[in-house]
């Protein structure tokens, strides 16, 4: 049972107030032209990118803390790691052809490279993949469980408490919000591990208390099952949100300097919350609700105050994701849809068609948030299908020893999605090794595939090949 303080109400609705108080403070300098509403301005220094980058990269701490319970150290090596990898290499190949591109969203740059079908179809995978439903929903649950409101409610509040500044102050009321989510999330799991480690020992409690597997990077998991999770880390490639930060750099070299100094930060908040998971797990061995774990070890250790902090914590881990993935899916509402689609558009109606999309968006998440109230399923389903069809275009877009003929791209884009989602379907029905293949190895094979064959025929047909660019 769960109980909360006081105290600790108020240092949650403390926090609230000051996320509110800077969203619309900071909104009062926001432009309306379309660079400062969705860029601000592309002034954004190193501290801020560091900060931002590295506040909007956490939004599933309740999915952590579950994973970390459940499997122990595997979690870091396949949630934490492999991503590490790939924002370096982003930082070094990627970054400062982001910034010196100028453009806005990766659709305005397929679309450059490509031609208008595809600029659209990359809009709509976009759009699905940065959905802030799943933040929406973990927001919604931690709302409800302090404040005993009802899923419902709870979805409105978590929408105006990430939201309603943005309409306003857009990217800049974005940046700030989450520049001082930064510094709650850290000292909400600092502290908790301070506690824990002053209250029960460090490395030696840990080892006696936990199974070996917990202390294993591996696990005892297959070797599929860690190569599953490393590709699904390719997706930092064609992270919006990335792309949206680089773009939004004072220059390259930020861009390229933020993300290898935020990847420190990563790798410190993963030693933070894993070894918090580890702890849960040693102290609370027999959880009916592993998905609790952080809230009930919280609840275990954690006097008054010091748990309003703690929770103070989760909710700025999340929200500071929820608040990006809510204003990306508005920008690709508002620009990559909308702006092209309507014949008489103009970039002053920019941050119009963006306000709209933060409405459209936000009501679309309550809805799927409601009908599918599994953040972890609601992961799984869009991460799988259509992260294969996006990652090759992108790369491809920077560097055009890669590129194929839009035709081969669109193709890749539709194919890729529509077999993972057909694998999907298929292996509901199957059992043995077909029923292990997962969807997303199918998409990113077939991708694969169809990228080849397009770069075979630009290498003996080249003089064709150029007709389409």
């Amino acid at each position: 049972m769960i109980s909360f303080s006081s105290l600790d109400i108020i240092v949650i609705l403390l926090f609230f107030l000051v996320l509110l108080t800077i969203g619309f403070i900071t909104s009062k300098k926001t432009k309306n032209n379309s660079e400062d509403y969705l860029l601000s301005n592309r002034k954004m220094g190193l501290f801020l990118f560091v900060l931002v980058t590295v506040s909007t990269w956490y939004g599933g701490i309740i999915g952590v803390g579950e994973f970390t319970y459940r499997y122990g150290l595997v979690s870091w090596f396949t949630q934490g790691f492999p991503y590490y990898i790939f924002a370096f290499l982003f930082a070094i190949f990627f970054a400062k052809k982001i910034r010196e591109a100028s453009l806005f969203t990766i659709p305005d740059k397929l679309g450059e490279v490509y031609g208008k079908k595809v600029g659209l179809a990359s809009s709509i995978v976009v759009f699905i993949l940065v959905s802030p439903a799943p933040y929406l929903l973990m927001t919604a649950n931690l709302i409800s469980l302090v404040f005993n409101t009802n899923i419902i409610l709870s979805l409105f509040i978590s929408l105006i408490l990430s939201g309603s500044y943005l309409i306003k102050g857009g990217f800049r009321s974005n940046i700030y919000a989450d520049a001082f989510q930064f510094f709650v999330m850290f000292a909400g799991f600092i502290i908790i591990l301070v506690v824990s480690v002053f209250s029960f020992g460090g490395f030696d409690f840990l080892h006696n208390n936990l199974p070996t597997s917990h202390l294993s990077i591996t696990g005892g998991t297959s070797p599929a099952f860690i190569v599953v999770w490393f590709l699904i880390a390719l997706w930092t490639f064609a992270d919006p949100g990335f792309h949206q930060r680089a773009y939004a750099a004072k220059s390259g070299d930020i861009a390229k300097k933020g993300i290898l100094i935020s990847i420190f930060f990563f790798a410190l908040f993963d030693l933070l919350t894993t070894s918090t998971g580890l702890y849960a797990k040693a102290v609370l061995p027999d959880l009916s609700q592993p998905m609790m774990a952080y809230p009930l070890f919280a609840e275990k250790v954690l006097g008054s105050g010091l748990k309003g902090i703690f929770y103070a914590a989760m909710f700025a881990t999340i929200i500071s994701t929820l608040n990006s993935f809510l204003f990306l899916s508005a920008t690709t509402i508002g620009r990559d849809f909308i702006f092209r689609i309507k014949i008489d558009s103009n970039e002053d109606k920019i941050k119009s068609y963006t306000i709209i999309g933060i409405i459209i968006s936000g009501l679309i998440s309550i809805l799927i948030a409601y009908l599918i109230p599994s953040v972890v399923e609601i992961w799984y389903t869009i991460g799988s299908l259509f992260i294969p069809g996006i990652i090759l275009p992108v790369v491809s877009a920077y560097y055009p020893k890669l590129r194929i003929s839009p035709h081969f791209i669109l193709s890749e884009i539709v194919i890729a999605v529509c077999l993972s989602t057909m694998w999907m379907e298929y292996r509901k029905t199957q059992s043995g090794l077909i029923s292990e293949v997962e969807p997303m190895i199918v998409g990113l094979f077939v991708a694969i595939v169809i990228h080849l064959i397009g770069m075979l025929l630009k290498k003996k047909r080249p003089d064709k090949f150029r007709t389409f660019i």
